[in-house]
């Protein structure tokens, strides 16, 4: 089943309003098309929620956005910056905060946030004063100095949502990042997301949990690497004729399960 509208294909009105443009972009590992044509686009200050279950390709999707690997087709574009012919460029507007956590957890917080400005050429006064912001903004100016290991699970996300925003990046890319944690956690973490919008950050937010797509702008529904359908959340369900965004999603992908992406 694939469902697309005048609306919900719609990208934002200029160029420049366009800060992660995707076309056609292509992946395969061996026989196995992990992702077979996605095409997408977010805009200067749109929460877009990539929603699919396991296995749909969103993690190798975010492989490619990150550089991590190279797409076998298609083009990636970042700020208007090619990500395979300037990927220094590109991947200087973006922030991301991955699945698995891949903060040093013997290093104090902030330590952890200063190591990050300096992989951005950032330093002496400057970094300072992008690492004292980014953690008043998430409420850890006391836990400046704790070692990682000594957090909570929800605070340890605070930490790398704060250094993917240390460089103040257009775009910020947040893979299935409140897996593990508590409701309460996974809420304050989606709704300090959601306040970036003001800001004019650029969100794609990945996930399988229906409840955290329902909060944005647009959703894009991603199933065995192809995108099913793209609207408003609310337009999805009626689209399908269903009742609710997750009726609409279950019967869009066969609510069922697969494989790791």
């Amino acid at each position: 089943m694939k469902i697309e509208s005048e609306v919900s294909r719609s990208t934002p009105s200029t160029k420049e309003a366009v800060l992660l443009d995707l076309a056609d972009v292509r992946k395969s590992y061996g026989a196995r098309e992990a992702l077979r044509g996605v095409s997408l686009a977010v805009g200067r200050g749109e929460f877009v929620a990539l929603l699919g279950p396991n296995g749909a390709g969103k993690s190798t999707l975010f492989q490619l956005l990150t550089g991590l690997f190279n797409a076998d087709g298609g083009r990636i574009e970042v700020c208007g910056h090619d990500i395979r012919k300037d990927p220094v460029a590109a991947l200087a507007h973006i922030g991301v905060v991955f699945q698995q956590s891949t903060l040093d957890l013997d290093l104090g917080v902030a330590a952890n946030l200063r190591f990050h400005a300096a992989l951005h050429g950032l330093g002496g006064a400057r970094a300072r004063e992008r690492v004292a912001d980014a953690l008043a903004r998430l409420g850890l100016t006391e836990r400046a100095g704790d070692p990682v290991r000594e957090l909570s699970g929800g605070n340890r996300r605070k930490v790398e949502l704060a250094r993917a925003l240390v460089h103040e990046p257009a775009v910020l890319l947040m893979d299935e990042a409140t897996v593990g944690l508590d409701p309460a956690s996974r809420r304050q973490l989606l709704d300090e997301v959601l306040a970036l919008r003001a800001r004019g950050v650029g969100v794609l937010w990945a996930t399988h949990l229906v409840d955290e797509a329902e909060a944005a702008d647009r959703v894009i529904v991603l199933h065995r690497g192809q995108i099913l359908a793209e609207g408003r959340p609310q337009e999805l369900a009626a689209q399908v004729g269903t009742a609710s965004l997750a009726d609409a999603f279950l019967q869009m992908t066969g609510g069922s399960g697969e494989r790791a992406d």
